[in-house]
């Protein structure tokens, strides 16, 4: 084990903020492994990150909410001869609706991608996080901060995601393994167009570019930081989110999910 060098492992790297976040990985010297289920994609990205970067990704196509896709990546990462010093869990989908009326199915792949497998990639790197003095940035949102009428269960992943992270940036601090929790607001990236927004995301003040969170992920991450909030706004509203009572909370969030679906004819 001693002997694998070490990578950079980015899941949910083949759009929006993990394209992003490979980028600035890149440019900042690590050799990655890109994990994603559209390999088009994955290998478009190796051959951009290669033209400028000293070593070509290594290109990993799973599907996430698949059985063993887990010990897959562990397998094919030991067969290149490497091993994370940082882990990113980035891949993540969010669906609008009704919970009692979403497809289950679909409502269940939901939750193995945002929560079993970051919680499975999280833990099975630990080792090799610390030989490393590396770390672990997951990828959770602002929407882990309340609870989520007409998107109950998205939400409830991310609050997982919020709450899994902060007790891992805790309990692995004294094996010089920093763990940070990224939490972005709205980002105009295909999130919308998956999680069922027909109109897609309505640019405003809370609005970040999936580069400027990636930045402030990355960042974050090598600082040590257990929480990074991209953008003045949703560091505002988080603290708004804190103090307003959750009645108040509750009623707002499903008045606008109310509004969205209306919108849209659903």
């Amino acid at each position: 084990m001693a002997t694998l060098r070490p990578i950079t492992l980015i899941t949910g790297a083949s759009a929006g903020i993990g394209v992003e976040l490979a980028r600035v990985f890149a440019r900042h010297g690590h050799e990655l492994a890109i994990v994603a289920r559209r390999e088009d994609r994955l290998r478009a990205l190796a051959d951009e990150i290669a033209a400028i970067g000293p070593r070509r990704p290594i290109i990993i196509v799973a599907d996430l909410a698949a059985p063993g896709a887990a010990q897959k990546i562990v397998d094919e990462l030991r067969a290149h001869g490497a091993e994370p010093q940082y882990m990113v869990n980035n891949a993540g989908f969010g669906l609008v609706g009704l919970a009692g009326t979403r497809d289950r199915d679909e409502t269940l792949q939901m939750i193995d991608v945002n929560i079993r497998s970051l919680t499975e990639l999280s833990l099975a790197f630990v080792d090799s996080l610390a030989r490393h003095h590396g770390g672990l940035l997951n990828v959770g949102s602002v929407a882990g901060f309340l609870p989520g009428p007409g998107m109950a269960v998205y939400y409830a992943t991310k609050a997982y995601v919020l709450s899994f992270s902060e007790a891992l940036h805790s309990e692995l601090k004294a094996r010089g393994v920093r763990v940070t929790v990224l939490c972005p607001g709205p980002v105009p990236t295909e999130f919308a167009e998956r999680a069922g927004l027909r109109e897609g995301l309505t640019p405003g003040l809370l609005t970040q570019s999936a580069e400027a969170v990636a930045e402030a992920g990355y960042c974050g991450l090598m600082a040590g930081r257990r929480l990074v909030l991209p953008g003045l706004g949703n560091k505002l509203v988080t603290l708004l989110l804190r103090l307003a009572p959750r009645r108040m909370v509750l009623k707002a969030v499903a008045s606008r999910q109310r509004a969205r679906r209306s919108a849209q004819g659903t």
